[in-house]
């Protein structure tokens, strides 16, 4: 009986070691920033992938939002998830061109006519592979990159018809390659700068012009500061939310396939209020006394086709087009 007592205890020492020694996913938080207003479409989405994230995995996944930038610029929030914070945040894919240079095709100029292709490429086995690729090279996780914000207009002090009328014009751009070449081959001279700051450098003259996405323009009331916006539509913003590696690691398999979805689904639910608010954006900013106006842009597409060769695009080009079917 004593041997029969010794031996179970000693299975209950080795379950309870084992136990202890499993592998266990806590609570995570993840803490979500963003550069825009918090009634930019982009907050709303991100407010909704809150509350529904936190119902789905019954609280076993925390998401905290922050807006205006109050954890840096999108730059300073991507090094941040790098280095191992639990951050995460939503940013253009030229951004993340530097880790894996595919990537650049969703921020190419002209490459979408519309939203519903955007989603349609973020989706794809191909474009899915490169956000395998870019958390093993840079310690990201690509939740979902059918966040879409909108077309870029240009933002100028003077009337812009053609390319030409672009010449020394000083155009804040974010500064990724793909978005740097495109703006120099519309004719203007790039210029990078933290979104934060670009209100006021064109209030003070320090830049000449900026691109934005019309609920951005009045998001930042860019509007103020500017006396025309001329319908380009040269890149359709089409963005990912990001995490962190190592945060998005710490999450149970099961929660993960849950934010992934609902992140998925929070895109869309944003890029519906992007589409349905950009004309209103529009009207609100012509109502303030701004010259809004449709433009042809066929000379802007001859300016900038030679973008895709320069940066070795042309491959991820014809893969957007197999995709699609075009």
């Amino acid at each position: 009986m004593k041997s029969t007592m010794t031996r179970m205890g000693l299975c209950a020492a080795v379950l309870a070691g084992l136990a202890f020694g499993a592998p266990a996913h806590a609570e995570t938080t993840l803490r979500i920033g963003t550069v825009l207003a918090p009634a930019d479409p982009m907050g709303q989405g991100l407010e909704k992938f809150k509350a529904d994230v936190e119902a789905a995995t019954k609280g076993e996944v925390k998401i905290e939002i922050f807006h205006n930038s109050q954890l840096g610029d999108t730059t300073e929030m991507i090094d941040q998830a790098r280095a191992g914070a639990n951050v995460g945040t939503v940013t253009d894919v030229a951004r993340l061109s530097s880790f894996v240079p595919s990537l650049a095709i969703m921020s190419a100029p002209f490459m979408f006519d519309t939203y519903e292709q955007a989603d349609a490429f973020a989706l794809s086995p191909d474009y899915l592979a490169w956000g395998d690729e870019l958390k093993e090279k840079s310690g990201l996780m690509m939740l979902a990159s059918n966040w879409y914000q909108g077309p870029r207009h240009l933002l100028t002090q003077k009337p812009v018809a053609r390319p030409e009328d672009l010449a020394g014009v000083r155009m804040r751009t974010i500064g990724a390659p793909i978005w740097i070449e495109t703006i120099r081959a519309m004719g203007a001279e790039p210029t990078p700068m933290a979104w934060g700051e670009v209100y006021s450098a064109l209030q003070l003259g320090a830049l000449d012009a900026a691109e934005a996405q019309p609920t951005a323009i009045t998001g930042a009331k860019l509007y103020e500061v500017v006396k025309h916006v001329t319908k380009t539509g040269h890149i359709q913003l089409v963005t990912a939310l990001v995490v962190g590696a190592e945060a998005w690691d710490q999450i149970s398999a099961e929660n993960q396939k849950i934010v992934r979805d609902l992140a998925v689904e929070s895109g869309r639910y944003a890029s519906g209020l992007t589409i349905a608010l950009g004309d209103k954006s529009l009207a609100d900013v012509a109502a303030s006394g701004v010259s809004v106006s449709d433009v042809d842009i066929a000379p802007f597409k001859a300016a900038v086709a030679g973008v895709y060769g320069m940066l070795n695009l042309t491959a991820e080009a014809a893969t957007v087009d197999k995709v699609l079917g075009r």
